[in-house]
């Protein structure tokens, strides 16, 4: 990790999760106590309504009674960013307004997703987010689920524009994000936990991840080792998340789920089903297991 490598929302933030009631809907007493538990162990900054907030399936009044609630507990010290971005850019546009008005940092603005347009029309979607924003961008760049690419030279371009400040990666290619770190002023965050010591070692500002929602300690420590030039140790803390990370993020559920299952965080929302009795059980082993050596 650089000195001059740019943080503008911090280092170890969190994918956050939306919690529900019983009944399905919006809690926010639940979530103001879990973010301020996420800020009292660690984390830097808290991304709302993104993919492990379940922003689809979340409406835009909720969206911003979410951000609301979660602002009024933290306070304006801790970096709040919430997810826009879809199919639809004027409805992209709005959301980042009503965003703006509800106390919100930044704006985590995923690609429009199911249409896959080519690059020239994702670079003017996310110029037209620019232009009408007053708030920094981080580009949400994870073609698993939107189905199309934010290209490097795409990034180069958007990175001349002075609201786009960041990427969250979840594109896993490490080559093409190196590429755009020596060639750009962007803050790369990891989206993928694997990958977050190594997109650091390489000029990245840190991570977003999910799994920081049950583990935000154990997440930070590999960076903080690394700062401290203490990269053996760095590497030795990061295998030790390897296998939660792999339960809750490769195991073929959604991180949403593994960590309500986790935290008995109230229901997902459908299409998304809870998981079953059988990965509660090894997921809460993993979880045992890297309390124990952490």
């Amino acid at each position: 990790m650089t000195a001059t490598a740019p943080r503008p929302f911090g280092r170890t933030l969190c994918a956050m999760i939306t919690p529900f009631t019983s009944t399905g809907a919006l809690d926010p007493d639940a979530a103001r106590a879990h973010a301020a538990g996420l800020v009292a162990e660690g984390c830097d900054g808290i991304v709302l309504s993104g993919t492990t907030g379940e922003s689809p399936t979340t409406t835009d009044a909720e969206k911003s009674a979410l951000l609301r609630a979660v602002r009024a507990e933290v306070g304006d010290g801790v970096p709040l960013l919430t997810g826009v971005g879809g199919p639809d850019t004027a409805h992209t546009l709005r959301l980042a307004r009503e965003a703006e008005e509800a106390g919100a940092d930044g704006l985590l603005v995923v690609g429009p997703y199911y249409s896959r347009p080519p690059q020239d029309a994702v670079e003017a979607y996310f110029l037209r987010v620019a232009d009408s924003a007053g708030l920094p961008l981080m580009l949400y760049d994870i073609p698993g689920r939107t189905g199309v690419r934010i290209e490097p030279e795409t990034l180069v371009r958007l990175a001349e524009h002075p609201r786009v400040v960041a990427v969250k990666d979840c594109s896993y290619d490490l080559l093409g994000s190196t590429k755009v770190l020596a060639r750009t002023s962007l803050a790369y965050y990891s989206g993928c936990e694997e990958l977050n010591l190594p997109l650091y070692a390489v000029g990245g500002a840190g991570y977003v991840s999910t799994v920081a929602n049950v583990a935000p300690t154990a997440m930070r420590a590999p960076l903080d080792a690394f700062d401290a030039g203490r990269t053996d140790e760095a590497a030795r803390l990061n295998g030790l998340t390897a296998r939660l990370t792999e339960l809750m993020m490769a195991s073929g559920l959604p991180g949403t789920v593994t960590v309500k299952a986790l935290l008995g965080a109230g229901p997902v929302r459908e299409p998304l089903q809870p998981a079953g009795r059988g990965a509660t059980d090894g997921l809460r082993a993993a979880y045992e297991e890297l309390l124990a050596l952490c």
